[in-house]
């Protein structure tokens, strides 16, 4: 398969940041992926495993080889009375695959709609929202050893998940290039609603009969009405981590901060809200140059027009410096930066 030179990245993430690859190859199977892995021109290169480009942010060009993953296909790889076991390519639109769990009446991943990005990278980010992580639905993941070509299947147990991160995201990163993930979903739908914001959505909404499909329109709704559409306003959703803090911590700070939202974790340790973090530092809506802080959600950074990726680096630096000398609390940013 052809292998390109010098290809342009700028179309292939999200926040829309100009960025180059020395190689650049897109792979739509497993053969694929090997014919490039012997390909003498590229050997003993650096390699970067991309999916939809969601998650990263570039700040110069990289000097190796990029792996697009574009391996696509659903399928129903077995069923009994309560649960359907799905396998779909790691290239596969994240959402597109929500709607059509959702079509099929195959439920669990209806909180999880309209997150941009690919399938391939639900696994790697332990990806979550409205009371719902990835990994509860994930059965396995498919994958090849980019150092001997040889495939790699990983039970979910196998998988290292926690918040926003898993085996996938260890040193050395791209190490598995994942080929499909398998989910492992309900035939009945069990409904999330705890999150205020969907409550008080579904009570806005004032149906008689909440349905799976009803949910997953409401959490779209949310969503656009708090993230900007990548297609419009570039962006990587959530730049930064929830931070996790211990009961010790939390009860300084909630005295000086009575209104600080947070949340017990099952660990018995506490989550902060970083976005009210953000915007108690004043930067929500705030613009420095060509990059700022979406006007309505503190905790997403935008391109502008034509910023630089490392003009977004220095104002998530400078975010996080404020947070820190405000509250004592580090934020970690979510993105992959390069």
């Amino acid at each position: 398969m052809p292998i390109a030179r010098d290809v342009s990245l700028q179309p292939f993430n999200t926040f829309a940041v100009a960025a180059s690859a020395n190689y650049f190859a897109a792979i739509t199977s497993s053969e694929d992926l090997r014919t490039v892995l012997d390909d003498a021109a590229v050997a003993g290169q650096p390699h970067l495993i991309l999916g939809g480009g969601s998650n990263i942010l570039f700040t110069r060009d990289f000097d190796g080889l990029v792996l697009k993953n574009e391996i696509h296909g659903i399928q129903v790889v077995k069923e009994d009375n309560a649960h359907a076991w799905v396998r779909a390519g790691a290239g596969e639109d994240w959402d597109a695959f929500v709607r059509w769990t959702l079509k099929h009446r195959f439920y669990g991943l209806e909180n999880l709609a309209l997150i941009p990005g690919a399938v391939g990278a639900s696994p790697v980010q332990n990806i979550g929202a409205y009371g719902v992580e990835v990994g509860e639905l994930l059965e396995q993941v498919d994958t090849v050893e980019m150092a001997s070509g040889e495939p790699r299947r990983f039970h979910v147990s196998e998988c290292e998940l926690g918040y926003r991160t898993s085996i996938f995201k260890q040193p050395p990163r791209d190490r598995y290039f994942i080929t499909s993930v398998t989910f492992r979903l309900r035939k009945r739908a069990r409904l999330v609603t705890t999150y205020t914001d969907v409550a008080r959505a579904i009570a806005e909404e004032a149906t008689d009969a909440l349905t799976a499909e009803k949910l997953s329109d409401i959490i779209r709704r949310i969503r656009r009405g708090k993230l900007p559409d990548p297609a419009e306003l570039g962006n990587a959703g959530s730049f930064f981590k929830n931070p996790v803090i211990s009961v010790a911590r939390l009860e300084p700070l909630a005295t000086e901060h009575p209104g600080m939202p947070h949340f017990l974790q099952p660990d018995g340790r506490i989550k902060i809200a970083a976005g009210w973090l953000i915007e108690q530092c004043g930067w929500k809506g705030k613009r420095t140059g060509s990059c700022g802080v979406y006007p309505q959600q503190a905790l997403v950074l935008v391109n502008y027009s034509g910023a630089a990726g490392s003009e977004i680096l220095a104002l998530s630096r400078t975010i996080a410096h404020s947070v820190k000398a405000r509250f004592g609390i580090d934020l970690e940013p979510e993105p992959r930066i390069l």
